[in-house]
């Protein structure tokens, strides 16, 4: 099993940054990759098993399931049903965590998934290097970091 983790610290509150990405349907909002989503079926974007049917800015299409979001403990975990990348059993995690010396937090994306050996490489370097860095990235320009 291949495993994608990167983890920062953003210079904004835990509840802040957790008001930003909490809606399982906002990724256009904070995420530079994404064009447009949307949550299928009309479902609230924060019931476990809805799906969100979102396009990459390349006009790529991924269908993710949520399958577990926590207010108390800031985090939400989501599967990939479909998507251009050659992979299967994609389980996503998404966590923040209070920093108490100052107004930070730790945050944490992490992936693991099946994928042919001769593609596991590029699957972990893109994932962290384009989907979570380019988060994080994007949510410390907007936080002021």
């Amino acid at each position: 099993m291949a495993r994608a983790y990167v983890s920062s610290v953003i210079n904004a509150s835990a509840e802040k940054v957790w008001e930003r990405v909490r809606d399982f349907n906002a990724l256009p909002k904070w995420h530079p990759r994404i064009r447009d989503s949307r949550i299928e079926d009309a479902l609230p974007s924060d019931k476990i098993g809805c799906i969100r049917n979102f396009n990459l800015q390349n006009g790529d299409n991924i269908r993710e399931q949520l399958v577990g979001l926590s207010d108390y403990d800031l985090f939400f975990s989501y599967s990939m049903l479909e998507g251009p990348m050659p992979l299967s059993d994609y389980i996503a995690t998404f966590r923040l965590t209070p920093v108490t010396d100052g107004t930070r937090c730790f945050v944490e994306w992490s992936a693991e998934f099946e994928c042919a050996p001769e593609n596991e490489s590029d699957l972990v370097s893109g994932i962290s290097t384009n989907v979570f860095q380019g988060g994080f990235d994007a949510l410390k320009r907007h936080f002021g970091s």
